[in-house]
Formats: C-alpha cells, sequence, structure tokens
C-alpha cells in the first residue's frame, strides 16, 4: 500500500511540474507577444521622424506645394544636422525636384571623389516654412521690400517648388560655380552664392549671368 500510494505522489508531482513548466511556457509567448505589439505600435508612431535630418523639422507649419509633401514636414534644416544631398529622408531632399536632384548628386558624387562634400543648407520648404522665413527677414532688414532681397514671396519661390536647393560649404559652392555648367547647375544669384539652379542648356552653353538678387528675377 505504501509503495502505491508513494507512486501516486510521485505521478502527482509529474504532472504539477509538467503543468507549471506549460503556463510558464504561455506566459512567456503571452509576454513576448505583448512586447512586440508595443514594439509593432511605437514603430509606426516614430517611422516617419526615423533618418539623419527628419528631427529638423517642425510639424506644425503648413504645407502647400511641395511635390509628395505630406503634413508635418516643412523642410527645415537644422544647421547642426544638415542633411547631404544623398540624405532622401530628409523633406528638404526628397521634395525637390527629380531632375535637379539627381543632377546635384551625380555633381556632388564627382565633387567628392576630390575630397568636397555637398550639404544642403536649404531645399524644398513648405509655403509654412517660406511665410515664417519672410516674416524673419522682415524683422531682421526692416522692410518687405529689403527682406525680398533675401526671400522670395512663397507663392513664386524656388524653394517652394522644390527647384532649388542651397548648398553648404564654402568649398562645395566654389566647386560648382567652377564646375556646375557642366551639370546644368547654376548659381542663381549674384548675392546668393549657395543657391543652384536646373539650366538643363547650360551643359552646352555655360551659365547665364546670375541675378544681382531675388528682386531682379523676371520670374518671381
Amino acid at each position: 500500500m505504501n509503495e502505491q500510494r508513494n507512486d501516486t505522489q510521485h505521478d502527482y508531482r509529474l504532472r504539477r511540474a509538467g503543468l507549471m513548466i506549460v503556463l510558464a511556457v504561455i506566459a512567456t509567448l503571452i509576454a513576448m507577444l505583448a512586447a512586440h505589439g508595443i514594439q509593432a505600435a511605437a514603430g509606426m508612431v516614430l517611422a516617419p521622424f526615423r533618418g539623419s535630418g527628419d528631427a529638423a523639422f517642425t510639424s506644425s507649419d503648413e504645407v502647400m506645394g511641395g511635390p509628395g509633401a505630406t503634413s508635418g514636414e516643412t523642410g527645415e534644416v537644422d544647421e547642426n544636422r544638415r542633411p547631404s544631398v544623398f540624405d532622401e529622408q530628409h523633406p528638404a531632399v526628397a521634395h525637390l525636384d527629380p531632375e535637379l536632384l539627381a543632377a546635384i548628386q551625380y555633381a556632388a558624387s564627382d565633387a567628392r571623389a576630390e575630397g568636397i562634400e555637398f550639404f544642403v543648407n536649404s531645399g524644398w520648404r513648405s509655403v509654412g516654412l517660406q511665410e515664417r522665413l519672410i516674416d524673419d527677414a522682415i524683422a531682421t532688414y526692416g522692410s518687405r521690400e529689403e527682406a525680398q532681397r533675401w526671400v522670395a514671396p512663397a507663392e513664386t519661390s524656388s524653394h517652394v517648388s522644390g527647384q532649388a536647393v542651397d548648398i553648404g560649404d564654402f568649398e562645395a559652392t566654389s566647386w560648382l560655380q567652377r564646375e556646375g555648367s557642366a551639370y546644368g547647375l547654376c548659381q542663381t544669384y549674384a548675392n546668393e552664392a549657395w543657391h543652384f539652379e536646373l539650366v538643363p542648356e547650360a551643359v552646352a552653353e555655360g551659365c547665364p549671368e546670375p541675378y544681382r538678387d531675388p528682386t531682379y528675377d523676371p520670374r518671381l
């Protein structure tokens, strides 16, 4: 009888131990699934803000007129985290006119072989960002007329339309002033050595003389 009782208790302990193992495995699986769900949700929330320059833009500005732009993108560039011309995760680069972007990347690849890097000081901008820059320029220069020598109105700005890119630093702008015409890239304004636009005929004819400043640009 004692041996039978001992066998019964042994079997009970084995079944109990097995049940505890099964319950532990189930609890672990539930915890893993819950954690995965949280991570996936976090990933969906954070995905639009990933990339080397994405933290630089402000979500409150209105977006209008930008090709492929979505709400919350302004194109603002953090001067401490400027994107390269290859950083297509940044709205200032991603929403440039495709032909302009291809030309500037082509030029940047050749310049890089000479040890020169192209950084984007400003590229595509939202209407909201452009209007804020105009307001800042008015505060700096004292009048709208003087401000527009440096910042074009949003409705005609080549930045808002994705047709212009401001390149830094000095070595890069100097290289583009010398070599840019071979890529169809030309300095548009004499007072903005960093501002380049695509002029396809420049490949064969050379770049035209830059306008004195935006107020002399007949397109504006």
